[in-house]
């Protein structure tokens, strides 16, 4: 069965629509842990999930575009930055965490944008699995678990979000060496 050519771009839009809602839905009661905070929650990560399903779409359906490359990501940093910052906002993360991880996104985000009249700069695996730790990082701490299961569940919040982190700075660094290497590639095949 065929799907309309433009389905995956505009789940991705979808995406990054909902992002402005969900941060309304975190920040509305104040972070309380109250049914808002369980939607908002729950937005993101129905939200975030979408990420598979877009490019999953576009692949087995042979329909990948520059576009799509170049909004999945961006897609995916403007959904994960507002979680970060609505958390840092609710004090229940550091903002030194937040600003680390948005001054790698918007770094990598500014530099897609400068070279894409040379080529498009996909996703590499790296930044693929930066997104799925910070996704399980968020969700985790954006979900009022401790009222479930007990206070133990910050410690896992904790480690996740190191793991994220330092993925976050890992990736960041495989783009800047990888983009450097294939720039040295492409002046030397000139």
């Amino acid at each position: 069965m065929a799907i309309p050519r433009q389905l995956p771009n505009a789940i991705t839009v979808v995406r990054i629509l909902c992002a402005p809602v969900f941060l309304w839905m975190l920040l509305a009661d104040g972070g309380a842990d109250g049914p808002l905070r369980w939607w908002a929650a729950a937005l993101f990560i129905v939200a975030i999930a979408t990420d598979g399903l877009d490019g999953y779409l576009a692949r087995r359906h042979d329909i990948v575009t520059d576009l799509g490359k170049l909004l999945d990501p961006i897609a995916d940093k403007v959904l994960t930055g507002f979680a970060f910052v609505g958390l840092s906002i609710l004090a229940e993360l550091p903002w030194w965490i937040t600003i680390v991880v948005l001054v790698r996104e918007i770094g990598i985000t500014v530099y897609r944008f400068v070279v894409v009249s040379d080529h498009v700069l996909a996703a590499a695996w790296m930044g693929k699995l930066k997104t799925v730790a910070q996704a399980v990082a968020l969700s985790l701490a954006l979900l009022p678990l401790w009222n479930l299961v007990g206070e133990w569940i910050w410690w896992v919040n904790g480690i996740t979000m190191a793991i994220a982190v330092v993925l976050t700075i890992a990736s960041g660094i495989d783009y800047v060496v990888s983009e450097a290497r294939a720039a040295r590639a492409r002046r030397a095949a000139k």
